[in-house]
């Protein structure tokens, strides 16, 4: 299951403490963004994992981080991939 959470910068460093120090959620694979890199304000946090990590996840974040749509979802997480892409990609040109 993948999700990604929303949020402001301020709360950045409470999102991490957050979901890192849960024994359930810091399991799965997170990745925080600051949004500009689609454009817009704030942070976003791409978490891949088991259903219940993520549920967890959302459950933990309410009132701090909003669970983006759809649109936002697919925008993130495919900007997310083509940088983890480009990377791999460089390092294999490094280590060939």
């Amino acid at each position: 299951m993948e999700v990604v959470l929303k949020f402001e910068a301020k709360d950045l460093q409470k999102m991490k403490d957050l979901l890192l120090k849960d024994e359930t959620v810091n399991r799965a694979s997170m990745t925080f963004k600051e949004a500009g890199f689609i454009g817009k304000q704030g942070y976003y946090c791409y978490i891949s994992g088991l259903d219940g990590q993520c549920k967890k996840a959302v459950e933990l974040s309410k009132g701090i981080a909003a669970v983006a749509d759809d649109k936002e979802k697919g925008e993130v997480i495919g900007k997310i991939k083509e940088e983890e892409s480009r990377a791999t990609e460089g390092l294999g040109g490094i280590f060939g």
